[in-house]
């Protein structure tokens, strides 16, 4: 799936105005009412708009501690087994698989330091799991973002000889 500039736009409105309505949407980018729906239809069903719910700081529901975990997994295991054990954790927001020696990399907060070890040894604990190692963030420098990559991804590609 491609996106192109109107997509951008739009992304880009939405991203920063969630609750703008698609006639003042269509009106403030130049375009029809049921293009900005159609093309916000096509980007949702295309799997590139994944949601549309608030963007919620954790800090401010009370947990202003993250950290990140490598763990690595016991062969045979299974990725998924235990990504579905820890899914079950709260305080466990991301799982991804990862190449190198460890095998899954977690970004996880917590209440406090004291709470972090809580949560540590809840997911320690998960069948599977045979070592974690975890730092924690002091800052966010750069928090989550996609739209430079959205524009990115539109801006004009040099032709590669080949």
């Amino acid at each position: 799936m491609t996106v192109d500039a109107l997509d951008a736009r739009i992304l880009g409105l939405f991203a920063a105005e969630p609750r703008v309505g698609v006639l003042e949407a269509s009106r403030r980018l130049g375009v029809a009412r049921g293009t900005v729906q159609a093309r916000l239809d096509r980007l949702q069903r295309d799997g590139v708009v994944r949601g549309w719910g608030p963007d919620i700081d954790t800090s401010a529901i009370g947990y202003p501690v993250t950290a990140f975990a490598t763990l690595q997994i016991e062969q045979g295991s299974g990725h998924t087994t235990v990504a579905e054990a820890l899914a079950r954790i709260p305080e466990v927001l991301e799982v991804h698989t990862i190449t190198g020696a460890e095998d899954l990399w977690c970004r996880i907060v917590a209440r406090s330091n004291a709470d972090l070890q809580r949560v540590i040894d809840q997911v320690v604990i998960v069948r599977g799991i045979q070592r974690a190692s975890t730092v924690i963030a002091l800052a966010e420098q750069i928090p989550h973002r996609v739209l430079p990559l959205v524009e990115a991804a539109t801006a004009t590609k040099p032709h590669l000889p080949g």
